[in-house]
């Protein structure tokens, strides 16, 4: 045959092929760039939470603090007085061990997701379409949704609502997560599934989206061009604040969904509908001024640590 010999090669991690000349280096493998992606989230994950969890802390008590004599919060800065008051500043900080043991593996598989379902998805200019970025951010999402997400979140929101009452009853996170698991069996770690993958997913579509587009206008087609980490930053800011204003209402189900009190719902539907009927549309727009702060700090400053460590492995992990 004339001419260089044309082949596919294929990897062994069984991603499509990839078409190489014959002598040329083939493209990266898809297992090494989920698996970069993996460790980087996780490192990311768990510096990130150290940072904003104050944050969470307070939209969490914000979304589960209801209408009526039982109301305790006028709003954050209150909550926060409160809390310093009562508990002292660190006080802003419990319920932390239940979301750093969940951050890092939440991180590591959304990044790791991400990287993988964008391997397959990218032309062959190594470029994603705007429908593929949602795609790629959407299935980040609805991974870290159902591997870490569901019951991280279920058991910090009970650890907060616990200390809530008058007389906490978990006594530290594995005497916490037995007496749910004992109490309420598995099934009790896993409430609010369905929720959560709406807002995980759609978190994770809007971000990504968002974050890939704004990138792409800032390298105008130069794919090896490099994103100032400042400029990643400004760029989780917005992108933040796009997840906030577009998902809330589904965070604040999922919040109820998960609480102490989370038996007198039905299912997804009856919460919507009993909120909206005595609390009102509002109501699905609780601890928005919080989130949007935490979200914001978060989403800049997660980006802004895993992008650094790729280019980290990208130069000492070929």
């Amino acid at each position: 045959m004339d001419g260089p010999c044309i082949k596919a090669f294929v990897n062994p991690f069984g991603q499509r092929p990839w078409m190489t000349r014959e002598g040329a280096a083939a493209a990266p493998s898809g297992g090494s760039k989920g698996l970069k992606g993996i460790i980087a989230g996780g490192i990311t994950g768990g510096l990130e939470i150290l940072i904003t969890y104050p944050t969470e802390y307070v939209k969490t008590h914000l979304q589960l603090d209801e209408k009526g004599a039982a109301k305790k919060y006028t709003g954050v800065i209150d909550c926060v007085k409160k809390t310093v008051q009562q508990r002292g500043f660190f006080g802003l900080y419990r319920g932390l061990s239940v979301l750093l043991y969940g951050s890092i593996p939440k991180s590591a598989c959304r990044f790791g997701a991400f990287e993988q379902i964008k391997y397959f998805l990218v032309d062959e200019n190594n470029q994603l379409s705007s429908a593929s970025k949602l795609l790629a951010g959407l299935g980040a999402g609805v991974c870290e949704a159902i591997v870490a997400v569901t019951p991280m979140e279920t058991i910090k929101v009970k650890f907060i609502n616990d200390q809530r009452s008058e007389n906490p009853k978990f006594k530290g996170f594995f005497h916490g997560v037995g007496t749910i698991v004992k109490t309420e069996g598995f099934g009790g770690i896993y409430k609010g599934l369905t929720p959560t993958i709406l807002k995980q997913g759609s978190n994770q579509a809007i971000r990504f989206f968002v974050m890939e587009t704004l990138k792409d206008l800032y390298k105008r087609g130069d794919s090896e061009k490099k994103v100032p980490t400042l400029l990643v930053g400004v760029f989780g800011v917005v992108a933040g604040a796009a997840s906030v204003f577009g998902n809330t209402p589904l965070d604040v189900v999922k919040t109820r969904m998960q609480g102490l009190e989370a038996a007198k719902y039905k299912g997804t539907v009856d919460c919507i509908v009993k909120i909206w009927q005595k609390e009102g549309p509002f109501a699905f727009y609780k601890g928005t001024v919080p989130r949007l702060g935490r979200v914001c700090l978060d989403v800049a400053i997660t980006f802004m640590i895993y992008d650094s460590f790729m280019e980290l492995f990208n130069k000492i992990w070929k």
